[in-house]
């Protein structure tokens, strides 16, 4: 009887239920009919279990972060800077939403977020611009999705909970397909660009833009590290290609970024003469916010930190520069950011409890192995049964929030494709990229109805705006299935992945 949890639960889920009581309902109302109370208690002592990990507290820091970012004026700069580097191409606006989407990716690791924040500021510019205010809702709610693949990622962070595997691999993985789903979608709107007439080219810089001493200090220094530390990684690259070809290069890593970061300043010193004091401020102005991805990504590459910590370093620096660098954020704005972080963590937080509880009544059903045997009669080629798994994934994220279907899908679904030689970060990557398009598929998907609460546009119509972008999603979520190295590379480069 245990096996029907599934039909019941998706029936909980059809009548309104909301996901969190149906995934504690169904395996209970099926415990107690089967006679097995005394595993009802051992179920929903699992909530509290499941929401008691380290790994879990980096989730409710990232969000916090997002929100201290945003509440201190951080979208504002980033969609000026999209603006002044992606205005002039035809189409203008939806590329700078795409690029905004992919520079907002590195703060909130929140497709809702992303939607939210964004949409409300770009869909009624679009809708001024001359786009139709439902083709500017699809725009924002495809791109939204960049949110949770490009790291830090919320979903990324649950897979690797419940899998035992490595966040900081999964981070690392998530990089080059969501820069993909972002160049996928550009390339989209470029070819409507003429089909739509979607209104002409114009660079967007606005005028009279003003900074403080502190801020263009604070970004003067951080771009000549930034860029130095390019350079350096470039140095890195080629040192590693002559490596193969049998040329060794030792030399100390400080030392080569010292003796960079000189040119690294004579080279930005002349790229200023290039463009106007505008375009200059505008870009000094988003360089402070946009260390966050740097922050995160580079103290756990180098060992400073695990991500667990690094979210709670995330915080850290969105306070310091929302407080004291961009002066932006009052005392008085604190509580609401933490009331808004702590009810938004709350929600993923018991999902997450619910699921794990759900998943014990997952392993006392042998659904795994049930499945397993299923999956496996329909073919022997790997390559097939991830075409049929990603049909699977893709039908599920049109009705399952993401979160959910990894807690109740990936113990079932990943040790039988990493036996079939499937490694598991490349697995993890599949399953979390295709259930976040999900999130913006209709019917069911959240990010659509967000998209239509900031809009005003029916579900429907977004829905049916978005498919060309959700085309060229699913294409994406194929080329990450089939060739591995496109999520492989980074994490095997790093030494996160062997």
């Amino acid at each position: 009887m245990l096996a029907l949890f599934l039909p019941v639960f998706l029936v909980f889920l059809m009548i309104g239920l909301p996901v969190v009581f149906a995934l504690l309902f169904a395996p209970g109302v099926l415990l107690m009919l089967n006679g097995q109370e005394r595993d009802i208690a051992l179920l929903y002592r699992n909530v509290y279990n499941g929401m008691d990990s380290f790994p879990l507290m980096a989730l409710p820091f990232f969000v916090l972060a997002g929100e201290l970012m945003n509440r201190g004026g951080i979208t504002t700069r980033i969609v000026e800077f999209s603006q002044a580097m992606m205005g002039h191409l035809r189409g203008g606006l939806a590329h700078v939403n795409i690029l905004s989407s992919i520079l907002f990716a590195g703060l909130s690791g929140s497709a809702v977020a992303d939607t939210s924040a964004l949409g409300s500021t770009l869909i009624p510019a679009m809708e001024k611009n001359g786009y139709s205010r439902t083709f500017a809702a699809a725009v924002t709610a495809a791109s939204s999705v960049i949110g949770p693949i490009i790291p830090p990622s919320g979903i990324m962070i649950i897979y690797a909970y419940v899998m035992g595997e490595s966040v900081a691999a999964l981070f690392l993985a998530g990089i080059v397909p969501g820069v993909m789903v972002g160049i996928g979608l550009m390339v989209m709107v470029r070819l409507m660009a003429d089909k739509y007439d979607l209104p002409k080219a114009e660079r967007i810089v606005h005028q009279n833009q003003t900074i403080t001493p502190l801020e263009a200090n604070v970004s003067f220094a951080l771009l000549r590290l930034n860029f130095a530390g390019v350079l350096v990684g470039l140095f890195a690259g080629v040192s590693a290609l002559l490596g193969l070809a049998g040329v060794n290069i030792s030399v100390n890593g400080w030392l080569v970024f010292l003796v960079f970061l000189p040119i690294a300043h004579l080279l930005l010193m002349r790229l200023r003469t290039k463009v106007s004091n505008d375009f200059r401020i505008i870009c000094k102005k988003a360089v402070a916010p946009l260390q966050t991805p740097i922050i995160i990504l580079g103290g756990i590459l180098v060992g400073v930190f695990t991500p667990t910590e690094a979210s709670a370093v995330a915080v850290a620096y969105a306070l310091v520069v929302s407080f004291f660098i961009l002066r932006s954020m009052k005392l008085s704005d604190l509580p609401g950011a933490l009331t808004r972080a702590a009810l938004a963590s709350s929600t993923v937080l018991l999902l997450v409890g619910a699921a794990v509880a759900f998943k014990t009544v997952v392993s006392l059903s042998h659904a795994p192995e049930i499945m397993a045997d299923w999956i496996l009669g329909l073919s022997e080629n790997p390559l097939i049964l991830l075409f049929l798994i990603n049909i699977l994934l893709f039908v599920v994220g049109m009705f399952l929030d993401a979160g959910p279907a990894i807690i109740i899908l990936g113990p079932i679904l990943g040790p039988i494709f990493v036996d079939l030689g499937v490694h598991p970060v490349h697995f993890a990557i599949i399953m979390s990229v295709n259930l976040t398009v999900g999130l913006a598929t209709p019917p069911m998907g959240l990010v659509l109805f967000v998209a239509s609460s900031v809009s005003g546009e029916k579900v429907e119509a977004i829905s049916k705006a978005i498919l060309p972008f959700l085309m060229v999603e699913v294409v994406v979520i194929f080329l990450i299935t089939y060739i591995p190295a496109i999520s492989m590379t980074i994490p095997r480069l790093t030494g996160f992945v062997q």
